[in-house]
């Protein structure tokens, strides 16, 4: 697994999509999830979603052809990409809490 730092979006995306979800529902648990500290707009979102799809960390998942929501779900693979990424947030804050707070 290639050891690569996430953006926040595609972290906060990733970690929404653990349930299938629809583009507007994935901006809501976003928002919900950061506290409302991360709000993704639509351009931005799409993109990820785009992206993902083309790396295999995320899939479409089949649905009514007449509509226009496409519901997307975390891959295997995706959930290795957000666990390796949960491994080194963890990291970043043990060694911020060794630096800055003295503490184990």
């Amino acid at each position: 697994m290639e050891n690569i730092a996430l953006t926040e979006a595609v972290y906060y995306v990733l970690l929404s999509l653990y349930q299938p979800m629809h583009g507007y529902g994935i901006m809501l648990k976003v928002e919900s999830i950061s506290d409302k500290r991360v709000r993704l707009a639509a351009g931005t979102l799409y993109g990820a979603l785009s992206s993902m799809l083309d790396k295999g960390w995320i899939k479409a998942l089949p649905g009514d052809k007449n509509s226009r929501k496409r519901e997307y779900l975390i891959t295997e693979k995706g959930k290795q990409v957000a666990e390796t990424e949960l491994s080194r947030l963890k990291e970043l804050v043990r060694n911020g809490d060794l630096t800055i707070g003295g503490t184990k």
